[in-house]
């Protein structure tokens, strides 16, 4: 499925009317198999939101962001930093610094403190400080993926395989 990126949340990765390539075979089979797709810490994904509140439109919206922290992870905002807990390190990580993308605009205000549910991931936008995102808005659940970003087409000699 082609997608239009709307907005600078995602920047530096991606820009405001990037094209973009989204990848819904697995989510596709996890949905005829009755199981959820598992997505990966630091994978771009796009996923429908219908929240009036928050966007101003009682209509579904697509939105692309990045998945920072995986189901039954720990999440905690505070001081301007985000810190996910898990399993294999208890004491805690900052997910932009282990993630093997590019530079992140990092700015986060205000604090949470939440255990991300199994049925949902925790996804942020590339620029912190222009993004409405599990921040504002809690985990997303699974159901509400629609796949993962594959590849950027436009514009032309920017393409990219993600």
């Amino acid at each position: 499925q082609s997608y239009e990126v709307d907005g600078t949340s995602m920047e530096t990765t991606l820009q405001d009317k990037d094209r973009l390539i989204v990848y819904k075979l697995q989510r596709t089979i996890a949905r005829i198999t009755g199981k959820n797709y598992q997505h990966k810490r630091g994978e771009i994904i796009i996923f429908t939101r219908q929240d009036s509140a928050e966007f101003g439109s009682t209509k579904s919206r697509q939105i692309v962001k990045r998945v920072i922290a995986l189901p039954g992870e720990r999440v905690v905002v505070k001081d301007g930093t985000i810190t996910v807990y898990n399993d294999e390190t208890p004491e805690g990580f900052d997910p932009d610094e282990i993630a093997p993308y590019g530079k992140v605009i990092t700015t986060t205000s205000g604090e949470i403190d939440l255990v991300v549910p199994d049925d949902s991931v925790f996804v942020c936008g590339d620029n912190r400080p222009q993004s409405l995102d599990s921040r504002a808005f809690g985990p997303v659940p699974m159901k509400d993926l629609i796949g993962k970003l594959t590849l950027r087409v436009y514009p032309f000699g920017k393409g990219q395989k993600f």
